[in-house]
């Protein structure tokens, strides 16, 4: 049989390369000028490959009763890994997808198709536009995963886009933001000082190891109205095969303390990881 061939293809927002993982048939990794996006098992997308996303999943099986259909608004495409996951375990959701780069938008839907039936809506926006014109109160999660290569981009973390997020939810709904930062977290303070302005529940997942500033990584904001992090999800982190700590309470309002939300003339996007801290070949 012959073996999956990788792609690459120019896009609108640089090269993406398509790679098909040889150990395990129908997975592909997607890049975008060798950084990272996804991970996508067409055979089985229940497969998380990723740590972040892996924690998304826990967040995404505790949010609801199990199979509990949800509304969901993802800022941020890529290969619609999380999409897929959330289809499959709750079958009957609402989800719309935000990609700011048609042309990634045309691969994917192209080498990596979604199921006839997957109620996943993909729409090719500006992620702080899409956020703004949402129905108030129209859903239950919000995921935002936004990166320009490795960085987040400045539109999304300043004290308006969190005012956006605030209104775009349901009472109970949960806003989750993919972050990436390293000691001493100028730009995590920054977030959490502007959703802090905007929600009254705050939390942080990440490996203990980057909060205690020993490495740069990935860490997920938390944050809602009224709900706290939902039962369970602490004890999924921790016995994961990557574990992660679910901070929340008195850590973080030391982690905030001093800190200030970012306006939109003054937002710049987020650091620039070390060379080898996402990127890969």
């Amino acid at each position: 049989m012959d073996e999956p061939t990788p792609v690459l293809r120019a896009v609108d927002l640089g090269t993406a390369r398509l790679l098909p993982d040889l150990d395990r048939a129908g997975a592909w990794l997607l890049t975008v000028d060798d950084a990272p996006q996804s991970y996508v098992d067409l055979a089985d997308p229940t497969h998380l490959e990723f740590e972040y996303v892996r924690r998304l999943g826990h967040l995404v099986d505790t949010v609801a009763a199990p199979g509990e259909p949800l509304d969901v608004l993802h800022l941020g495409g890529g290969g619609l890994t999380l999409p897929r996951y959330l289809a499959a375990t709750r079958p009957g959701s609402r989800q719309r997808v935000i990609e700011v780069d048609r042309g990634l938008a045309e691969l994917v839907a192209e080498r990596l198709p979604l199921p006839g039936d997957s109620g996943i809506d993909v729409v090719i926006a500006d992620a702080r536009d899409a956020v703004e014109a949402a129905p108030p109160g129209g859903c239950d999660l919000l995921v935002a995963d936004v990166f320009g290569g490795s960085r987040v981009p400045a539109r999304v973390t300043t004290l308006g886009h969190a005012r956006a997020a605030a209104r775009a939810l349901r009472p109970g709904g949960i806003y989750a933001a993919n972050l990436a930062d390293a000691a001493p977290f100028a730009f995590l303070r920054s977030q959490l000082a502007a959703f802090a302005a905007c929600f009254e529940r705050l939390a942080l997942i990440a490996e203990p190891a980057v909060l205690r500033g020993r490495r740069f990584g990935n860490v997920l904001l938390l944050a809602s109205a009224e709900a706290p992090p939902p039962a369970g999800l602490a004890r999924r982190l921790a016995a994961d095969a990557f574990p992660a700590r679910l901070t929340e309470g008195e850590p973080l309002t030391r982690l905030i303390a001093g800190a200030r939300p970012v306006s939109d003339g003054a937002a710049v996007p987020s650091p620039e990881p070390p060379a080898d801290a996402f990127r890969i070949g």
